[in-house]
């Protein structure tokens, strides 16, 4: 059986007369649905939605007027166009129609090509803005289309930038090491002169390494945290007095202040909060220039029952981040500068992972920057009170 694709018109008529004339007008050309009362009219337009309504206004119980009132009010049905089909020719019914939401309004005696026109026209309509909504639709996926497009090919191309730059920046630490253990091999007596070359270019390789499988992790979602108590104001001393070993070559001080409200002890993962605290002093100490400062500052902003929430800021005055760029930095793969020319080191997945602990420990981090003003970088971070 064909599916009938006429358009479909619901009468709501309570004179037999009417509702046969418009019927014969109408039924070659559309689906004709018919009910007598409003209370019908109601039920039957949220079930069929119907393309066009032609509504009585003088009806028993319900009249016209109500019943458009109701159609409007409904989501479902609001957008039904609805003709008045009326006796009442006089003004101020009709504006009362127009202004309730009426699309037309026809007055009895019918005549027949006038009803024609009169649906056509609104069935014309509905065509239209079914035309404009599909070419709306169209024009939207393909912007969603050039965007997912655009964003793949970024994606694409930090994926390519990094690991063009991870293996340039694993290359260092590996040239020393092997360097230095054929210059040992060649002259032992002078290991013990070497052995911190090697060690520093070790860490600085492994933790490469470790933030690549942490990135990995992450992405597999299996990245966890662990519990245990610490005090927040010794790791802070621990994380300075680790860092004061890469400013002497460029004669940078760093300082830090912890809040006294802090208490003494709290519950969390202490080497992921190291992580990201040592993640940001490394970035102040590379983008600050020799004799700069860099401080670091921890202080308490809220406590609840079974949690505290702490606030540390580090604060530098180097170089400074575009605001362009800001948006970028902790979003993984990203560089400021991810070029292999670039004049500082490092493969771009530090801020990532911090952003990834910090979130799954109830906080934030953001940057605060201008060029040549230096950058302040703050995170915040819930931990469970003893």
């Amino acid at each position: 059986m064909n599916e009938d694709k006429r358009r479909s018109i619901l009468i709501v008529d309570d004179d037999q007369l009417v509702i046969q004339a418009l019927t014969e007008i109408l039924h070659p050309h559309y689906r004709i649905f018919v009910v007598r009362n409003g209370h019908e009219a109601v039920q039957k337009a949220k079930k069929l939605i119907p393309d066009v309504i032609l509504l009585d206004i003088v009806m028993p119980e319900m009249d016209g007027y109500d019943v458009l009132t109701v159609l409007k009010s409904s989501d479902m049905t609001k957008e039904i166009p609805v003709i008045f089909i009326t006796g009442l020719d006089d003004q101020e019914s009709e504006e009362k129609a127009l202004t309730l939401g009426a699309a037309d309004y026809i007055t009895k005696p019918l005549g027949s090509e006038i009803v024609k026109l009169r649906v056509l026209n609104q069935i014309k309509l509905l065509e239209r803005l079914a035309i404009e909504n599909d070419l709306h639709i169209v024009l939207k996926l393909q912007e969603e289309l050039k965007f997912a497009k655009e964003r793949a090919e970024h994606a694409s191309r930090a994926k390519s930038e990094f690991l063009s730059r991870m293996s340039h920046e694993m290359l260092t630490p590996m040239n020393i090491i092997t360097g230095i253990s054929h210059l040992i091999i060649r002259q032992p007596e002078k290991a013990l002169e070497h052995i911190d070359r090697i060690e520093t270019a070790s860490k600085s390789l492994l933790g490469m390494i470790h933030d690549v499988l942490d990135i990995t992790d992450m992405e597999y979602g299996i990245f966890n945290l662990d519990e245990t108590g610490f005090s927040v104001k010794k790791m802070i001393e621990t994380a300075v007095e680790d860092n004061k070993q890469y400013l002497k070559a460029k004669k940078q001080k760093i300082t830090s202040t912890v809040g006294q409200s802090i208490p003494d002890k709290l519950i969390g993962d202490e080497k992921r909060l190291l992580q990201v605290i040592n993640c940001l002093f490394s970035n102040a100490i590379k983008f600050t220039p020799e004799n700069g400062e860099i401080h670091l500052e921890a202080f308490m902003t809220g406590e609840e029952t079974d949690t505290t929430t702490i606030q540390i800021e580090v604060t530098d005055n180097g170089e400074g981040i575009p605001k362009e760029q800001q948006k970028e930095l902790f979003a993984i793969f990203e560089q400021v500068d991810g070029s292999n020319t670039r004049e500082h080191g490092g493969i771009g997945l530090g801020l990532a992972l911090s952003r990834c602990i910090v979130e799954r420990m109830d906080g934030e981090i953001w940057v605060e920057s201008e060029p040549g003003n230096g950058a302040k970088f703050t995170f915040t971070c819930k931990l469970k009170n003893p």
